[in-house]
């Protein structure tokens, strides 16, 4: 700890905290409750990323914390500025995204404004973050800082709060005793859990490695590789554990981009084991425990949250690359598994996800544009998912070979964030081919961020699938017999509007023109909107139809 202690006012206190935590940008729409924090940015080292809106800024900030593990830092004013954070602050909980929202608010030792904009922030954002506070004494910013980073980063990850009233931003107060930034130890699993997940995987015939989102750290993805390796065991993976182990991998089996009736639950429903690395229960379910014999071991940072289709036998609770790479060290291949029936399904699940590549109709079938997607995506480009049914086909269909290169929200699962969160990416990570997949319905709803693409001299492909409609909840209208009726809207000419924002707006007139078309947008450089216009009547036949009727095999 530095102990110089000199005269300082708080928010220069609060930035130097900041600068000491490692923070490099801070995403946000300022206020007048926030001038002196602002004043003290402006001779800061850290980078403010002005957006049009507190909600893009929130994502942006959940989004880099998703993408390094350092929480990203996003500002607000006090009342409307702050309530715009909710969202996003419900993003990063649910998505396990560190993340530090620090708000304004009107002074608390005196004010002439009575309740004018005052509403209790922290109590609004309690609910929703790991820590929420009020900095009501400057000499406590360090303090206060360290722990809400501590919090952040601490497995499970997600938000924090700190709330600074703008009579303590302009205070005087001591300068020294900032803390060092350190990440901690995790505890290992205990040795006796070890040994009776080995007895356990020794002694079923069918076990299946499941891959969900809290197994995309790096250490951990290299050792459920390695595992894979040595023990031959299948997985499939949950749509936030996309690309922990890549998608062309031997063994993988495929996605679990719905709960219950695809080809994938075939195998799930053999598998007399699941080893469970990773998966939250915030995320839509991957498969259906039942009480039927089926054997579950949770491995997990964290203990296994029971609820009625959950409820593992066995939790390997600790650092999970270290309970893999000591599994590693007692496994071998076991002579009684049997994964001939897996790779079957396997089989038949590729095929599926090869049909339809290439129909050439116009509007284009989900299948092909996924399937154009990835062929124009080198390995390493990111493709980043707003909310909408064409999620589901992309998690279904479009194969990874690196982690983190498939961004999508399987938790909180907002329309509105695929844009900022594909800025993000793009921002940090100059050079690589970057994509937001959105709906006509999410990308309206943060349009307005294309002026904050283009004023960062971001490259980016915006592509907007059209359907005049909200598609996902007109899909689940039809699928429950009932009228369609209240979801269709009008849309502006997106070429139009892109252009307007100094963006390229560029429009598919038919299919053999779209992947064309997306790599010369790549190849050019800058912000290019990309509409195109789809038709979701696949998703009857594909995604209910067919999956009802299916007979697993025998």
């Amino acid at each position: 700890m530095n102990n110089n202690r000199t005269q300082i006012k708080a928010s220069d206190l609060l930035v130097k905290a900041l600068e000491n935590e490692g923070v490099e940008y801070i995403f946000g729409v300022p206020g007048e409750e926030n001038l002196d924090f602002l004043e003290s940015l402006r001779q800061s080292t850290i980078r403010l990323i002005l957006t049009r809106h507190e909600q893009a800024a929130g994502f942006m900030a959940a989004t880099y914390g998703r993408l390094t593990g350092k929480p990203g830092v996003c500002l607000a004013t006090l009342g409307p500025g702050a309530t715009n954070l909710v969202t996003a602050a419900a993003y990063a909980h649910l998505g396990a995204m560190p993340m530090l929202m620090i708000t304004g608010q009107k002074p608390i030792k005196a004010s002439k404004q009575g309740r004018f904009q005052i509403i209790d922030v922290v109590a609004m954002m309690r609910p929703i973050t790991k820590f929420a506070r009020q900095i009501v004494n400057g000499n406590t910013i360090p303090a206060l800082v360290r722990e809400a980073f501590r919090l952040a980063e601490e497995e499970r990850p997600g938000p924090v709060h700190l709330e600074l009233p703008e009579d303590i931003a302009a205070e005087q107060v001591q300068s020294g005793s900032l803390f060092e930034a350190r990440s901690p130890y995790r505890p290992d699993c205990a040795q006796a859990a070890i040994d009776e997940a080995v007895a356990m995987i020794r002694a079923v015939k069918h076990p299946l490695l499941l891959v969900g989102a809290g197994a995309n750290r790096k250490r951990v993805s290299s050792a459920l590789e390695n595992f894979v390796k040595v023990t031959g065991i299948p997985f499939f993976n949950t749509q936030m554990g996309k690309g922990v182990i890549g998608g062309c991998h031997d063994h993988y089996i495929g996605t679990a981009a719905l709960s219950d009736g695809d080809y994938l639950h075939c195998a799930i429903d053999r598998a007399d084991l699941v080893i469970n690395a990773g998966h939250d229960v915030v995320e839509k379910p991957p498969f259906f425990m039942e009480h039927n014999g089926k054997k579950v071991i949770h491995v997990n940072f964290n203990p296994a949250v029971v609820d009625e289709v959950y409820f593992p036998q066995l939790e390997l609770v600790g650092d999970m690359a270290s309970s893999f790479r000591t599994l590693i060290k007692r496994l071998s291949p076991v002579a009684g598994h049997d994964f001939s029936y897996f790779m079957r399904v396997r089989d038949e699940v590729m095929g599926q996800i090869a049909e339809g590549t290439d129909d050439d109709r116009f509007p284009m079938i989900p299948q092909r544009i996924v399937a154009d997607v990835r062929k124009v995506m080198p390995p390493d480009g990111v493709i980043a998912l707003d909310n909408g049914t064409y999620k589901i086909w992309f998690a279904r269909n479009y194969r990874t070979t690196q982690p983190n290169t498939v961004l999508l929200d399987n938790a909180l699962a907002t329309m509105g964030a695929g844009l900022p969160s594909a800025m993000t990416v793009a921002m940090l990570n100059p050079g690589l081919n970057v994509m937001a997949i959105c709906g006509d319905g999410g990308f309206m709803m943060n349009s307005q961020e294309l002026e904050t693409a283009v004023r960062l001299n971001l490259d980016l492909v915006v592509l907007i699938l059209r359907d005049d409609s909200y598609g996902m909840i007109r899909w689940k209208q039809a699928d429950a017999g009932l009228s369609d009726w209240g979801l269709e809207f009008n849309n502006p000419d997106f070429v139009h509007y892109a252009n307007s924002y100094g963006a390229h707006g560029h429009r598919v007139n038919a299919a053999e023109e779209f992947a064309p078309l997306l790599e010369g947008c790549f190849r050019a450089g800058g912000v290019h909107v990309v509409e195109a216009a789809i038709d979701y009547s696949e998703n009857k036949r594909v995604l209910i139809d067919q999956l009802k009727e299916r007979v697993c095999l025998v």
